[in-house]
């Protein structure tokens, strides 16, 4: 993603209003430079499929499936194309599907960061989920609790929930295969040298990603 930071400043004009003040609150230059790259290649690839400007691509927010509040999947008014973004260090994770999609790209973390993390997340996993981890070796934690963890973040932003919902109640798997819920399709998609990512699509044909 470092490589595109400067070109991604040149074309931050294409950025909308709620965009550029999100853009503005990150206090770290690092992390403005990850969201404005991720933004910069989302709306120019929405921009190719919908043959527009891309400053002219419009997004909204879908009613939260939980509360109803406006917080949910992002979407584009008036069109059957579903879309989700993830970005980490200096990946960016985009797909596009003709039912609602999420995606979640993370860095994959070292032993001793994964056994903080599985720690940490002994609230918000699966009982099923922390009974794998306790069971595998030290040198394996490290790829399941990323593989666990993108899955379950890919599934909820496909829901239209995100991290507002309860995680443990949602079971996904920590093995080489995961388990997708009910009326979804869960995958682990092939990511850089040192990241792990995950893909859920709503039952239906499967659309890109990239």
């Amino acid at each position: 993603m470092s490589l595109y930071a400067d070109r991604a400043r040149e074309l931050e004009g294409m950025l909308d209003e709620a965009e550029r003040a999100r853009l503005q609150g990150f206090r770290r230059a690092a992390d403005r430079d990850q969201y404005r790259v991720a933004h910069v290649v989302l709306r120019r690839l929405l921009g190719e499929r919908l043959g527009r400007d891309p400053a002219q691509v419009r997004f909204f927010r879908e009613p939260c499936p939980g509360c109803g509040g406006p917080h949910g999947r992002p979407a584009l008014p008036g069109l059957p194309l579903h879309f989700s973004l993830s970005h980490a260090g200096d990946a960016v994770l985009v797909a596009f599907a003709d039912a609602p999609v999420g995606v979640d790209i993370e860095r994959r973390p070292d032993p001793a960061v994964a056994a903080q993390v599985a720690s940490e997340l002994t609230e918000v996993l699966h009982p099923a989920e922390r009974g794998e981890l306790s069971v595998l070796a030290a040198g394996e934690r490290p790829a399941a609790v990323a593989r666990c963890w993108t899955r379950k973040e890919a599934y909820l932003k496909g829901v239209g929930i995100g991290l507002g919902g309860n995680p443990a109640l949602t079971y996904v798997g920590t093995g080489d295969a995961p388990s997708a819920p009910p009326g979804w399709t869960l995958a682990d998609v092939p990511a850089f040298p040192g990241y792990v990512a995950a893909r859920a699509v709503r039952t239906g044909r499967l659309g890109s990603v990239e």
